[in-house]
């Protein structure tokens, strides 16, 4: 097991790693701080934003032309600031509405750990599924990746979404999708955080089914813990979601609120951001929730951990889901869900009414009826808490995804050195 593993020099790479939000980011940072626990030396190579990181895990920058920075998005840097051939490419992609970061990121490592090629034992892809990922390969060094689910379903749900010009905009948008499905299936091993996952990975990207293993996520319990039941707020639902992807399913979760408003005092919390004047912005309006509705980001673990504690129901309206960090953060909390039928939503949450309430991807009626019915039923709430608490310690912790994907990692180099030695 990974406890008695010969220590590892691992580089970590994430084409970008938003500490707080996104799962990118999430999973880099509780990964890499107990793979340090366990004893390894970790590097984490990272393009902006950088990822939060813990006391023995070294950060090594990747800076790109951080196009898509939210203070200053798809902003042209002046060519004083443009270091060389990547750079050109990042900004040449961005101006024909294309999005550079996994290819021009994965190119920068490959130079990266070219210089450096000797100071590693393995190299953990989280995600980039670049070219320069064969470059890595080329070079001898032992590879293994993370594909949390595959951007081709975010691509054909948002298509669908969309018209005319927009879709044309959206098609040049995802156009790196093809690239990570030429190197997914050319990649052994690949992780991945559910069966539901693994499935449509070997759909959408044609990777093959001995190639692909599952490790689920896990859950920081210090910050998300069950709080007493005086402190949930009465009437409050917490939702984590990006506010305009269709694929989160935002637009039903407000109309179900607005439906549940006609009849009872409620409040929805969302974590994440909205476009002033966006499509969501718009429809908060159009359903008159603008006082009702609110929007919180840029918060910690600690906080997030506080606010799904104060909530009667946490709910996750997906369309999509590869696996859910939030749903498993709010059972960490034993904080009732109800969550759609999607993805790997059901493998996460376990059998209707174990630790949430399933619904029908995009129902607005279903999903109105079982946030009211869970609202009005405090037997329900708490069974369904205690049966999401349970689940998560059986589960979901990050020490049992480390000490895994350490022991993937012992198989990767194993295999890579049984290959190199002469026969």
């Amino acid at each position: 097991m990974a406890d008695t593993l010969h220590p590892l020099r691992v580089a970590l790479l994430s084409y970008r790693s938003k500490p707080h939000c996104g799962g990118q980011g999430v999973y880099v940072r509780h990964l890499s701080r107990e793979l340090a626990a366990l004893g390894h030396r970790v590097e984490v190579f990272s393009g902006q934003p950088y990822p939060e990181l813990d006391d023995g895990v070294i950060l090594r920058p990747v800076p790109s032309l951080d196009l898509y920075n939210d203070a200053d998005p798809f902003r042209t840097p002046p060519l004083s600031a443009w270091r060389g051939p990547v750079d050109a490419l990042e900004v040449a992609t961005m101006w024909t509405a294309g999005f550079p970061e996994p290819l021009t990121f994965s190119l920068r490592a490959l130079a990266e750990l070219r210089r450096r090629r000797d100071d590693f034992d393995v190299v953990h892809d989280n995600q980039t599924l670049g070219y320069g990922m064969l470059g890595l390969r080329a070079l001898g060094l032992p590879l293994t990746t993370t594909i949390h689910h595959p951007i081709a379903i975010d691509r054909r749900i948002e298509l669908e979404s969309v018209k005319g010009a927009a879709k044309l905009s959206k098609r040049r948008w995802y156009g790196f999708v093809r690239m990570q499905r030429r190197v997914a299936r050319r990649l052994d091993p690949v992780i991945t955080v559910s069966r539901a996952s693994a499935d449509d990975i070997r759909r959408e990207f044609g990777v093959a089914r001995e190639h692909l293993r599952v490790i689920p996520l896990g859950v920081d319990t210090s910050c998300f813990r069950p709080v007493e039941p005086a402190a949930r707020v009465p009437g409050r639902i917490v939702a984590i979601a990006s506010a305009d992807s269709p694929l989160k399913g935002v637009g039903t979760l407000l109309r179900a609120v607005a439906k549940l408003a006609t009849e009872r005092e409620v409040g929805l919390t969302i974590v994440g951001r909205v476009n002033p004047g966006g499509v969501t912005d718009r429809l908060i309006d159009d359903l008159s929730l603008r006082g009702r509705v609110r929007f919180v980001s840029g918060i910690d673990d600690a906080e997030l951990g506080a606010l799904l504690g104060s909530a009667q129901v946490a709910v996750v309206p997906s369309l999509y889901e590869g696996f859910s960090l939030p749903a498993v953060e709010a059972m960490a909390c034993a904080t009732p869900l109800v969550v759609s039928r999607a993805g790997a939503l059901p493998e996460v949450v376990g059998a209707d009414g174990e630790a949430a309430l399933l619904v029908t991807p995009g129902d607005v009626e279903d999903l109105a009826a079982r946030l009211g019915a869970l609202l009005d039923d405090p037997e329900l709430r708490a069974r369904l808490g205690s049966g999401g608490w349970r689940r998560v310690q059986e589960r979901f912790t990050w020490r049992a995804v480390a000490v895994a994907t350490a022991d993937c990692y012992a198989q990767t180099v194993t295999r890579a050195r049984t290959r190199s030695a002469p026969s």
